[in-house]
């Protein structure tokens, strides 16, 4: 069986979609929820969906080995990466290199980097004039949304789309891609 653990800070959306998908795979368990943030509401949504949910700090994260060594001892051969907004630390990216990956709400190159996630994403794509968003699956290496890309799925942009608007096109695009794309990785493996 293959294992996924899921890192989230945030509302957890596409973990609930991906945990979903897997739901009733004999060959597929959603193992493991990480998250850094205790008001996350990924944590309701783990629990609704009975997947344990490991918490953690900054220091644990970036000072240990503590988690990568969870991850291990827990079998898991896939993370992924789902609103999840710490820089991964070396430690962790040379534990799985090629084993964990990430969605970014927009089409890589264009609006990366530090401080560029979600609404954040959109307003400058709206600000730009753009007339595509999209979403880019990567893999993580140790700088922000500069790992290889996996896949990218684009959604047009209207004049006068809001960044609200432009959410709602590339939450769908997730939703609708994420789990696919993973269950190709777990193929491939």
């Amino acid at each position: 069986m293959r294992r996924i653990a899921i890192f989230a800070s945030g509302s957890g959306s596409n973990a609930e979609k991906i945990c979903e998908y897997f739901a009733n795979r004999e060959d597929v368990d959603v193992s493991l929820i990480f998250t850094n943030n205790p008001m996350a509401g990924v944590i309701k949504r783990a629990l609704k969906l009975q997947v344990p949910v490991v918490f953690f700090d900054r220091k644990t994260f970036y000072q240990t080995g503590k988690i990568p060594q969870i991850l291990q001892n827990e079998g898991i051969d896939l993370v992924v990466l789902a609103g999840f907004m710490m820089l991964v630390p070396p430690v962790l990216v040379q534990a799985f290199p090629n084993k964990m990956i990430n969605i970014h709400p927009a089409l890589l190159p264009k609006y990366g980097g530090k401080g560029m996630y979600g609404h954040f994403v959109h307003e400058a794509v709206v600000n730009a004039g753009d007339t595509q968003s999209g979403i880019t699956i990567h893999y993580v290496n140790e700088h922000y949304d500069e790992g290889d890309i996996i896949f990218q799925a684009s959604c047009d942009i209207a004049p006068g789309d809001t960044p609200e608007e432009v959410a709602r096109k590339v939450h769908a695009l997730e939703y609708e891609h994420y789990p696919r794309v993973i269950d190709e990785i777990l193929t491939r493996r």
